[in-house]
C-alpha cells in the first residue's frame, strides 16, 4: 500500500540502502533506537512526509516514540546482525507501538536470543503486541527445527 509520499516505507528504506548502504541505515535506526541524535534524512526516509511536524516538535518531536516505530519498522527492510540487541531492548520500550514493531522485527529476522522478551510480551497489556510476540515465537521454534 503507497503512502501519502507516493512510495511504501519499504521502498523508501530499501532505495536508501542502495543510495547510502545499508550499514549507514541500519546504524541510524540504532542511533534513533537508543535514543541518540536523530539524522533528519533517514527520519525522512522512514516516515516521508509524516516526519515534518516530528522534526517540527510536535507529537513528542525526535524525542517521543515516533522516531523510535520508524527506526525499528526500518529494521525490518533494511538488517544487519549488530542490530540483534537493540530490537530485542525494543521490547522493553515504554511505547507499546515500539514493542509491537520489535516482535514484527523479531518475526522477520529470526533473532537468535529473544526468546526471552517475546515470551515476556506474550502478557503485554496491549492485544497488538501480544499478538507480534506469539508470531514472533511461533517464527523462532520454527527456525529451530
Amino acid at each position: 500500500m503507497a503512502s501519502i509520499w507516493e512510495t511504501t516505507p519499504r521502498a523508501s528504506v530499501e532505495a536508501e540502502c542502495r543510495r547510502v548502504g545499508t550499514g549507514h541505515v541500519v546504524a541510524n535506526c540504532i542511533q534513533i533506537l537508543r535514543r541518540g541524535d536523530v539524522d533528519e534524512e533517514t527520519l525522512l526516509v522512514l516516515a516521508g512526509p509524516s516526519a515534518a511536524e516530528i522534526l517540527r516538535g510536535e507529537e513528542g518531536g525526535v524525542t517521543g516514540y515516533w522516531p523510535r516505530v520508524w527506526a525499528m519498522r526500518g529494521l525490518l527492510y533494511a538488517w544487519d546482525d549488530v542490530a540483534a540487541n537493540v530490537v530485542i531492548e525494543g521490547a522493553n520500550d515504554e511505547s507499546w507501538r515500539v514493542r509491537e514493531m520489535s516482535a514484527k522485527v523479531v518475526a522477520r529476522r529470526g533473532i537468535d536470543g529473544a526468546f526471552g522478551a517475546m515470551t515476556k510480551l506474550k502478557n503485554d497489556p496491549i492485544p497488538r503486541v501480544k499478538k507480534a510476540a506469539e508470531r514472533a515465537l511461533i517464527r523462532l521454534v520454527e527456525s529451530e527445527t
